[in-house]
């Protein structure tokens, strides 16, 4: 029996090619679709096809699920060889022995996808389009790779960390080195067709009640959300890593730096902690609860690292990550009650160990393609910060200091010539309109090392997948996204209710108050518009991007947010509220 089954869409009328991707080629090609295949039908195909069997997933109390941020597997053979090189008696990652398989990472049209939708569907079960976070991809005709339904563009999906929280009561915990409106942690607990809609993001993710926020993006926390989580019971701790290390409270806002948290290796540790700190604490706190919990951590700058092409980032932070790793499966492994779950939202760079320009590149020893990466003490970013705050006649001091390569001449005019080096010689008229200064320390650093890269973006190959399970019940083989939502919902017993619950608080407030008088405010000044009800003689206010309504001049709490999305001019709203006007 498959015990994994996922709900039936509405049938569209293109025809569909679903294929495996890997580097833009085909491997094991599914035949070609007439219109009338969704997912669970041709999921079921490469069953049949591949002899793929499913194991009984049994449930657990707690979830953890961990995500390096746009990591391709090149990454992780990097990060291994750096290691392994650096520590001679650590030749295996703390991932190593758990690995069991990888998965097909796309979005609902393009075979190509971004953190918000690629994180999207392992949340909700659903492929989205680039940008869209947790939320209904519009239908796209021939180019959606599994049938969409043109009626739910744009609506708000349930993600299993909102439905844990309110089918069972557990607590929730979001940990990442970004600032936390970024996508992948916005995945988990709000929704916006575009993820750089910080205002909305934010908001919503503070009025979803996740019980543990530890990551970075002071500046991006206002004071009316500092308020509303004081006024509920959180503590809230800006730059304040003794604070986070002596917390031994339930709930927690702790943010560090304006934006992000710095690269691990470029990380001050008298002021930010490491993600194997934060996912310390964080499971420490949420599992006081005896309902169980469930925990996203991100390692979210080996993606930042893949887009500036610097190895050294991208080896390092996924390095800080495994130890992260290593955190969550030994507490699941000591608890007997916890499954956890690793694997990259997609892949960046197109990194590759082996590169043309090195002549007889695949004859070279370990030190003659390694040698240049394990001598390097900074990123390209933490590099030129240095640069920045010395003086000029520093430069090649600093960069034999944490580079350990003497710089030419002619690459110190490179430096002159960056748009964003204020101590240059030259000046800004005068420049030739050079890359940022990171940018060409990027380029210098892995010039002297083995590596290649195809792009600074993302890249559509499989990634890996990892996981443990007290009764080993996991994922195994080649998975399409959409399947790892089913195993998280069947861990925490979700089953498949989020269908249902997206339809339960994720309303059309044209269905939900039909027949009822109302407008909506679009032009008020906070940006979050209000759309007011009046029934029977009560009034209710509803504000976007919030979880508190008012009724009748008294404000109540909802267990999810409000959702305004101005594409269709609607409010995604629970269906209850009508009965409050009745």
């Amino acid at each position: 029996m498959n015990v994994l089954s996922f709900k039936k869409e509405s049938i569209g009328q293109s025809i569909f090619l679903i294929s495996a991707f890997l580097g833009g080629l085909v491997l094991n090609p599914v035949p070609v679709y007439a219109g009338n295949k969704d997912k669970t039908s041709v999921i079921q195909d490469v069953q049949l096809t591949t002899g793929r069997e499913d194991r009984p997933v049994r449930p657990v109390k707690n979830v953890i699920l961990m995500i390096p941020d746009g990591c391709s597997l090149a990454t992780v053979s990097a990060a291994r060889w750096y290691q392994w090189l650096k520590h001679p008696d650590r030749p295996a990652l703390y991932i190593d022995p758990y690995v069991c398989g990888t998965v097909r990472t796309f979005c609902s049209n393009a075979p190509i996808g971004d953190s918000a939708p690629t994180t999207s569907c392992y949340m909700t079960g659903e492929t989205s389009r680039t940008g869209f976070v947790s939320t209904y991809p519009p239908y796209s005709g021939e180019a959606d790779i599994f049938s969409v339904d043109s009626t739910r563009a744009y609506q708000p999906m349930m993600t299993v960390l909102e439905a844990s929280k309110i089918l069972y009561g557990k607590s929730t915990g979001l940990v990442f080195t970004c600032e936390f409106p970024q996508a992948t942690p916005a995945d988990c607990s709000s929704h916006c067709y575009n993820r750089n809609d910080y205002t909305s993001i934010a908001s919503q993710m503070v009025h979803n009640n996740v019980d543990v926020v530890i990551g970075g993006g002071t500046g991006y926390l206002q004071k009316d959300q500092q308020h509303y989580l004081k006024n509920n019971g959180y503590q809230v701790q800006l730059n304040n890593l003794t604070a986070l290390r002596t917390f031994d409270g339930n709930k927690v806002w702790s943010l560090f730096g304006e934006e992000d948290i710095p690269y691990d290796i470029d990380r001050n540790q008298d002021s930010f902690p490491s993600l194997e700190e934060m996912t310390t604490k964080a499971i420490t706190t949420l599992s006081k609860n005896g309902n169980g919990f469930f925990l996203m951590v991100e390692g979210s700058k080996v993606d930042w690292a893949a887009h500036a092409n610097d190895p050294i980032g991208m080896v390092t932070e996924f390095l800080a990550f495994d130890k992260a790793c290593k955190v969550a499966l030994d507490f699941a492994k000591k608890d007997g009650h916890t499954a956890v779950l690793i694997l990259p939202d997609h892949g960046n760079s197109g990194i590759s160990i082996g590169v043309n320009r090195l002549p007889g590149y695949s004859k070279l020893t370990k030190d003659q393609l390694f040698g240049h990466l394990i001598n390097y003490e900074r990123t390209s970013v933490g590099l030129a910060a240095l640069i920045k705050a010395a003086d000029h006649s520093q430069v090649k001091d600093l960069i034999r200091q944490y580079a350990h390569l003497n710089l030419s001449d002619k690459q110190l005019d490179l430096i002159d010539q960056s748009n964003d080096y204020d101590k240059s010689p030259i000046t800004v008229e005068q420049r030739k309109k050079g890359p940022a200064l990171s940018s060409l320390l990027a380029e210098i650093m892995t010039d002297s090392t083995g590596f290649g890269f195809t792009t600074h973006g993302h890249t559509g190959e499989e990634v890996f997948m990892a996981a443990y399970h007290p009764q080993h019940a996991i994922p195994t083989g080649v998975r399409f996204n959409v399947e790892i939502n089913d195993y998280l919902c069947q861990w925490l017993k979700i089953g498949h209710k989020l269908p249902e619950l997206t339809s339960t608080y994720f309303a059309k407030h044209s269905e939900v108050f039909k027949g009822m008088s109302y407008t909506s405010d679009t032009t008020v000044p906070s940006g979050h518009p209000v759309l007011t009800v009046r029934h029977n003689g009560n009034t209710l206010k509803v504000t976007d991007d919030s979880n508190v309504v008012n009724l009748n001049g008294k404000d109540i709490q909802l267990n999810t947010v409000v959702v305004y999305v101005d594409k269709n001019q609607t409010y995604y709203l629970p269906e209850k509220l009508a009965k409050w006007l009745n």
